[in-house]
């Protein structure tokens, strides 16, 4: 199956189970990897005749910015839901969701979840 992939979309949002980073907010960032039948679009080379990463970008931030969660678990069950319906050509869609900015206090890259979902 072919793939369309999103990597390091930064989105700022107020997700978190702590009240000030509902308050404050912080940067999340997204890896998205979309399955999707790509062959008619490489002869065609007509956007129609594919899934418009552009658009997904779009419903990703819309998703992340319209709603407060406490988990990255349901924020990331949310996006996926979201792209899965909105996008009827998307076969299976992967999340990793990260979050580098977690009030954790230790030394690191980011801690965030990875979710695989499909039709």
């Amino acid at each position: 199956m072919d793939k369309i992939i999103i990597r390091d979309l930064k989105i700022f949002a107020y997700h978190g189970v702590n009240p000030e980073e509902k308050r404050d907010g912080q940067n999340f960032i997204f890896d998205i990897d979309l399955s999707v039948n790509m062959t008619k679009a490489c002869f065609s080379d007509d956007i129609i005749d594919t899934v418009s990463y552009a658009k997904v970008v779009k419903t990703v931030k819309r998703v992340a910015t319209e709603k407060k969660y406490d988990l990255l678990e349901r924020l990331a069950q949310v996006e996926a839901d979201a792209i899965l319906e909105e996008y009827p050509d998307v076969f299976s869609v992967d999340i990793t969701l990260k979050k580098p900015e977690a009030p954790i206090k230790a030394d690191f890259g980011w801690v965030g979840v990875q979710i695989s979902r499909e039709r």
